[in-house]
């Protein structure tokens, strides 16, 4: 009798497995980015699937939360961006998109004003998450840290 053999996990699966363990392990975020040896939002971006990992974050990753060989290696296939990683029903995703629907042309004028015809690269990226005590309720102050590219005229 032969056995099939069960199907390789993908990144999202991956990251399935990554957020079932650090419940059950009850770690941070913070705590798992030190073993991948990065920032907490790219830990946490390359955890969820949407940066690349190294074999060797992978199996660090792999041996702090116990996870099984098959998802190690899903951890270091290619990431997946975009709409197919993204949940755009998700509250805060949603609310996010509604900042940009609300001051995204304002932000694309001012960055012009400032820096001339171009993006803000999200290749080129940084981001910070932080807490901001406040006496009616703590804030959310994200940063986001972009490369300015200018369009190219040829």
């Amino acid at each position: 009798m032969s056995v099939t053999p069960l199907p390789t996990p993908d990144r999202a699966e991956a990251a399935r497995a990554v957020l079932a363990a650090k419940k059950r392990l009850g770690l941070r975020w913070a705590k798992i980015a030190e073993t991948v040896g990065r920032s907490v939002e790219w830990s946490t971006s390359a955890l969820l699937g949407q940066q690349p990992l190294s074999r060797e974050q992978a199996e660090a990753v792999g041996t702090l939360l116990d996870l099984t060989a098959d998802v190690v290696d899903a951890l270091t296939l290619p990431p997946v961006r975009g709409a197919a990683a993204v949940d755009t029903t998700d509250p805060l995703v949603y609310r996010l998109t509604e900042v940009v629907q609300v001051y995204g042309a304002t932000i694309s004028e001012l960055v012009r004003e400032e820096f001339g015809d171009g993006i803000v690269s999200a290749i080129d990226f940084e981001m910070d998450l932080e807490r901001v005590p406040d006496p009616k309720g703590d804030r959310v102050r994200i940063t986001l840290n972009g490369k300015f590219l200018p369009y190219r005229v040829w």
